[in-house]
């Protein structure tokens, strides 16, 4: 009788080494410092790619997949864009300022991109659009750039950073919630380090 013997995957664990824990948030200090090396380094579609992550908050998958269609109407890039998020399944809005809209524009002509491109396309032939491995690789190069640890960031990073900006101005985690596309409250508050009780205390302070 012949025993079967089961074979096992011995391939290292992705995870291995690696800080996979909630992502450390930039600083107002820290965008500026991206932004502007990537100014003067000429860097279009990075430029374009570190403004609409920032304001978009959109998760990696969603980020990489959207076409010039998704945020130009008109011929020019729309002010509020409604993005359909894949893992909610509904669009959820978002604000773009003016230095948002310019870097968009000036990617999306210098590269020719059409309606129906990809925003952003990938360099590797295999793949029509920049692939969410490339996009954490090209977050990482910026963090490094600044002097800062890019172990403890990451593409979620980006999705975070406004929405706690948001948090820390209103006082609100309603706000961050609208536009993350978070359907409940306690997820927003888990995703930004919070808890709930810390805004109801604020809140009861606000009313006295």
């Amino acid at each position: 009788m012949n025993r079967i013997v089961a074979s096992f995957d011995r391939r290292a664990p992705w995870n291995k080494g690696k800080l996979v824990g909630r992502k450390a948030t930039l600083k107002l200090k820290d965008i500026l410092s991206i932004r502007v090396r990537l100014q003067l380094s000429e860097r279009r579609r990075d430029l374009a790619l570190f403004h609409l992550a920032l304001d978009s908050k959109l998760r990696a998958c969603d980020l990489v997949k959207l076409r010039v269609r998704d945020i130009v109407d008109g011929g020019h890039i729309a002010s509020r864009p409604g993005i359909a998020h894949r893992k909610v399944r509904r669009p959820v809005q978002f604000e773009m300022t003016e230095q948002t809209k310019e870097a968009l524009m000036n990617w999306i002509q210098f590269a020719n991109r059409k309606a129906d491109d990809f925003l952003f396309p990938s360099r590797n032939s295999d793949s029509p659009h920049l692939s969410t491995r490339q996009y954490a690789r090209v977050v990482r190069s910026w963090i490094r750039q600044i002097g800062l640890d890019a172990s403890a960031y990451g593409t979620h990073t980006l999705r975070r950073t406004d929405a706690a900006l948001i948090f820390r101005r209103t006082k609100t985690l309603r706000a961050a919630q609208l536009f993350l596309g978070h359907t409940k409250l306690e997820n927003t508050a888990r995703y930004l380090g919070f808890r709930i009780d810390d805004e109801h205390e604020m809140a009861d302070q606000m009313e006295v």
